[in-house]
């Protein structure tokens, strides 16, 4: 499984806006054949700070960066933003989430 996070640092005026002006690219690579998840969260320490964890099978981020929603993102994304997200992209063992085995609820 390919596991990928990346931060994108937003502009203040967008960051409320974040979630529709994403949701065109998050649906459509959410519905990839290969897509496992494609989850966004904002960082509760900085509001202009959107993290995204998503991940892939072994052969799906391929096509994803090769699809014409991801190259339209490429293309509308920079404007929104205020630096170049940062992303940490890497081959796993396991095929999905597993419990945490460090703690347990009831």
């Amino acid at each position: 499984m390919i596991l990928i996070v990346v931060k994108f640092p937003v502009k203040p005026e967008h960051a409320d806006a974040w979630p529709e002006i994403s949701r065109e690219f998050t649906e459509a690579t959410r519905a990839e054949p290969g897509n496992k998840w494609f989850d966004w969260s904002r960082s509760v320490d900085d509001p202009t700070e959107y993290v995204l964890v998503e991940a892939f099978d072994d052969d799906g981020a391929a096509p994803h960066v090769q699809s014409e929603h991801f190259a339209r993102m490429q293309r509308e994304f920079p404007q929104y933003l205020a630096a170049t997200p940062k992303i940490v992209s890497r081959q796993v063992d396991g095929d999905g989430w597993e419990e945490m085995g460090e703690l347990q609820v009831g």
